[in-house]
């Protein structure tokens, strides 16, 4: 996915060592609980930077969370909010719906709530 930040178009994406980095900075085990980390809807300024700067990480941009802490968009804070829930959605599968549990068959215990179903 895409945002402009500081005037910038710049990609995001959340890749398996991004995943991997978001794992060990939220002191999770695995994406299940990484996935249930999110569900809560409760996210700090914090956790946005670090979202955010593992999405532009993963999309092989050489930045820092201190460099993305202080990056601007649109809309402030809430702006940043929305980019980081985006791109959570995006990577887990978040509403998709009923089109894609039509067309996949169920998948193991816990994939459900990453969106692997």
């Amino acid at each position: 996915m895409s945002a402009r930040l500081d005037g910038r178009d710049r990609t995001l994406c959340l890749t398996l060592g991004a995943l991997a980095e978001l794992e060990a900075s939220f002191g999770v085990e695995d994406l299940v609980a990484l996935a249930g980390r999110f569900e809560t809807g409760r996210l700090s300024a914090r956790d946005i930077v670090r979202i955010i700067g593992c999405g532009l990480r993963g999309a092989g941009e050489a930045v820092s969370d201190e460099e993305v802490a202080g990056l601007r968009m649109d809309g402030g804070a809430a702006g940043f909010a929305r980019l980081a829930a985006e791109l959570i959605g995006v990577t887990f599968g978040v509403g998709d719906g009923e089109a894609e549990e039509r067309q996949n068959p169920p998948g193991p215990r816990g994939a459900r709530s990453l969106g692997m179903s």
